[in-house]
């Protein structure tokens, strides 16, 4: 990767970086990514600068050179630039310009250059939105693939968002949540997160630091290999979705992302992880429209969670332009996913809508242990691709506040007998909660008395 000189540690020099399967599409002026797509193969630190998606983000996106692309390695690129941005809720629409006055880039040329522009290999067999940490057309420039052309500056990046409000205490954490009004009839759930850094996704979903899906593509093999070294834990579960929820409280990979009732178990989980001790964690609250929140045994939540059991291949192979439903279920990918519904469900008729299985869910599973009982717990389950606008959907709008001052806090929780002991309600977490409540504390600072060594 080229490193730009002369800037500050908060600047940059970007580029976007745009692959498609469609073909022609970069030969038309409009195109979809799915919400899910963008940022793919971004770093971390990048990945914060640019959500949510503000208006200001975006009007630094359209500023960036664009590098646009096919899937395969056999046709060439193009350069050009964003003009418009649409987000909507599962997708982001671009509007785009290419740059006629620069020839097409050959894909070996551009190839040869990957460490340079910081593309991966396998980066061109996926369909994605990235935006990338180099100087585009200096790189091609020096490559003698274009010719000289204006200087790309580096560009601040913009800073996370801080939540509108803060609080210290449990009191004052109360009191914010009683203040909001939410519409009536919507149900409100809430999760905490240790920094304010956290992403609202499955941990099925979340990346590394270079922006690689860590286990999205072993999915199925996670599933099976838990069932099968554990056999005897899942023997009561009757649904899919069951399973994933035991598995999820397991501490595996999955689509779900835990949210409670409660706000003060959510307020428990921002201030716990020692990792981030010093950080300031926020509360995310949730209010659901009345109708979009659904149970353990959806059918709508069967087709998604079921998708946890079709190999990786399998699901990016799945056609999701059909627009006739019967065709769209004819499809060998789709009509084994069937098969694992019918398991569970053996009148569940074979018509599943495609972007039923694209949706973010609110479900409350079965509270089969103490954990998710005490925890309150449910749940957002992710469809395929799918993403969580991190400001909301017409169906979920999303607010936030700021947590600091988490050991006063957790010492608070811990008077309304919310801790590690109640929270994880099981004998090695009761046991190391009750040590480290009795365990000696100094009281005085005193210097110790000389006490004679043992004879």
């Amino acid at each position: 990767m080229t490193a730009s000189t002369g800037t500050s540690p908060h600047q940059e020099t970007l580029f976007n970086f745009l692959v498609t399967a469609a073909d022609g599409a970069w030969e038309r002026t409009v195109y979809e990514f799915g919400s899910n797509r963008f940022l793919e193969y971004t770093t971390e630190k990048l990945a914060r600068s640019f959500t949510p998606l503000t208006s200001k983000r975006m009007d630094l996106l359209k500023s960036l050179p664009t590098l646009f692309a096919y899937e395969g390695d056999d046709q060439p690129m193009l350069i050009g630039k964003i003009t418009l941005i649409e987000e909507r809720s599962t997708v982001i629409r671009i509007h785009f310009e290419i740059d006629r006055t620069i020839a097409p880039i050959p894909f070996n040329v551009v190839n040869r250059l990957r460490l340079e522009l910081d593309i991966r290999n396998w980066e061109l067999n996926r369909t994605h939105w990235a935006v990338k940490s180099a100087n585009l057309m200096e790189v091609l420039s020096a490559a003698g693939a274009v010719g000289l052309s204006p200087p790309t500056l580096p560009v601040d990046l913009p800073p996370p968002d801080e939540p509108a409000e803060s609080v210290s205490s449990v009191g004052a954490f109360t009191s914010a949540v009683l203040r909001r009004a939410h519409p009536e009839r919507w149900e409100v759930f809430y999760r905490g997160h240790a920094a304010q850094t956290f992403r609202l996704e499955p941990s099925l979903f979340r990346r590394d630091v270079e922006g690689n899906y860590k286990h999205l593509e072993e999915e199925h093999r996670l599933y099976r290999e838990l069932l099968i070294s554990n056999s005897a834990d899942f023997e009561q579960d009757t649904h899919t979705l069951d399973r994933l929820v035991r598995m999820q409280h397991y501490s595996l990979p999955t689509r779900l992302l835990d949210i409670t009732s409660n706000p003060l178990i959510a307020l428990f989980f921002a201030c716990n992880d020692t990792a981030y001790e010093n950080d300031t964690g926020e509360i995310v609250i949730f209010s659901v429209r009345p109708g979009h929140v659904r149970y353990f045994d959806s059918d709508t939540a069967s087709c998604i969670a079921n998708l946890a059991r079709l190999d990786h291949e399998a699901k990016e192979a799945v056609d999701f332009s059909l627009t006739d439903i019967d065709e769209f279920n004819r499809q060998e990918q789709v009509r084994r996913l069937l098969h694992f519904i019918r398991e569970e469900k053996t009148f569940f008729e074979p018509k599943i809508i495609p972007q039923d299985l694209k949706r973010v869910l609110c479900v409350k599973g079965k509270r089969t242990n103490t954990r998710i009982s005490f925890q309150s717990g449910a749940f957002l389950l992710f469809g395929h691709d799918a993403a969580l606008n991190e400001s909301g959907t017409d169906e979920i709008t999303v607010t936030r506040i700021a947590i600091s001052e988490k050991a006063k806090i957790l010492r608070e929780l811990d008077q309304l007998n919310i801790n590690e002991s109640t929270v994880f309600p099981n004998i090695e977490n009761s046991a190391r909660y009750i040590a480290r409540r009795y365990a000696f504390k100094p009281t005085s600072t005193a210097a110790p008395l000389d006490v004679p060594p043992e004879l």
